[in-house]
C-alpha cells in the first residue's frame, strides 16, 4: 500500500428485504380508512412512549454496528456522515462509489418488521386522545376532510397512499404537486403547527401496520415528484430497495422541508442510500430518538 493511503472502507449487505408484500393492501386500508373516518384516530407518534432527546455524540455511533463492517479509523462513519465523499489528507474530497445494492439476509427485515408492529401499535393506543384532538382541531378550523391521502411510491416501486392529517386548503394527488412553501397560502392555521411539529405524519402508523412503511426509511415522496427527479439525480430510484419510512437518516441530518433543485434532492438519496447500505437495529433507534430534537429545532418544516 502506497505511503499515506487509507484503507477503503467496506460497506457491508444491503437493503433489507422486509417481509410482506401490499397485496389486499387497498382493502385493508379501506376498511381502516372506515374505521377511523368514524372515530378520528388517523395515527400515532414518531416518539412513542419512552423516547427520550438524544445527541449524536451520546448515541455510541462508533461502534461497528452502525457503521457495518467498516475498519478503525472511523472510516465507516465518515461514509455514513458524508455519503458519497471520501476525503484524503490534504485533497479535496472525491466521488466514492458505492457496490450495488443486494437483498439483506438473517433475522434482521423480521426484528425491524416486529419493532414496526408493536410500535405502531403502541402509539396508536398511547396517543388516542392526541389524534381525536387533532381531528376535532382540523374539522373546527377548516372546512374539508381531517385526513389527506396521496399515492406515493413504496417497496418493489408498488405504489400505495400515504396518510396524513390534512394540512392545507387543497389536497394535491395529480400529476402536479406543488411543495409547500415558507408562508404557503395554502396552508391553514393549524396545518402550520402540525407541519413544523411533524404531527401531521401522525396517521402514517396506519401505514406501518399495513405494511406499505416503516417506522424508519426514506421518506417517500409524491409520485409526481418522482417523475421530476427520477431521470436528474443518480441512482434515485434505489430507495424503493426497502419500504419507505415516517422519518429516516436524512430528515435527522436536516433534509426536511421542500427540495426545490436537484441538488437538494441529490443530497437526501445520498443518505437514504448511505441508511440502507449501514442498516442496523441500532441504527433505526437512533433515529427515532435523534427525530425528537430535529422536532423541536428544525426551522425547514413549513
Amino acid at each position: 500500500m502506497a505511503r499515506g493511503a487509507r484503507p477503503q472502507s467496506r460497506v457491508g449487505g444491503g437493503p433489507s428485504r422486509l417481509g410482506g408484500g401490499l397485496g389486499g393492501d387497498e382493502d385493508r386500508e379501506g376498511a381502516l380508512g372506515a374505521a377511523l373516518s368514524g372515530s378520528g384516530l388517523a395515527g400515532a407518534s414518531l416518539a412513542g412512549a419512552s423516547l427520550a432527546g438524544a445527541s449524536l455524540a451520546g448515541a455510541g455511533l462508533a461502534g461497528a454496528s452502525l457503521a457495518g463492517a467498516a475498519p478503525a479509523g472511523g472510516g465507516g462513519l465518515a461514509v455514513l456522515l458524508a455519503p458519497g465523499l471520501v476525503s484524503e489528507a490534504g485533497a479535496a474530497p472525491v466521488a466514492r462509489a458505492r457496490p450495488a445494492l443486494a437483498p439483506r439476509s438473517g433475522a434482521g427485515p423480521a426484528l425491524k418488521r416486529t419493532v414496526d408492529l408493536v410500535g405502531a401499535g403502541l402509539g396508536l393506543l398511547v396517543l388516542l386522545p392526541l389524534i381525536l384532538a387533532i381531528a376535532v382541531l382540523i374539522k373546527w378550523d377548516s372546512p374539508g376532510p381531517v385526513l389527506f391521502r396521496q399515492n406515493r411510491i413504496g417497496l418493489g416501486n408498488r405504489p400505495f397512499r400515504v396518510w396524513k392529517f390534512r394540512t392545507m386548503t387543497c389536497c394535491e394527488n395529480g400529476a402536479v404537486v406543488r411543495q409547500a412553501q415558507r408562508d404557503d397560502p395554502r396552508v391553514t392555521r393549524l396545518g402550520r403547527i402540525l407541519r413544523r411539529t411533524s404531527l401531521d405524519e401522525l396517521p402514517q402508523l396506519v401505514n406501518v401496520l399495513l405494511g406499505s412503511m416503516s417506522l424508519v426509511g426514506p421518506r417517500p415522496h409524491a409520485v409526481a415528484h418522482d417523475a421530476q427527479f427520477a431521470g436528474s439525480v443518480a441512482r434515485y430510484a434505489e430507495r424503493h430497495a426497502v419500504r419507505p419510512g415516517i422519518t429516516g437518516w436524512a430528515q435527522v441530518r436536516g433534509c426536511r422541508g421542500e427540495t426545490p433543485n436537484a441538488a437538494s434532492m441529490q443530497r437526501r438519496v445520498d443518505l437514504d442510500l448511505a441508511y440502507i447500505e449501514h442498516w442496523s437495529l441500532a441504527l433505526d433507534l437512533l433515529i427515532l430518538v435523534l427525530t425528537l430534537r430535529e422536532v423541536f429545532r428544525s426551522q425547514a418544516a413549513y
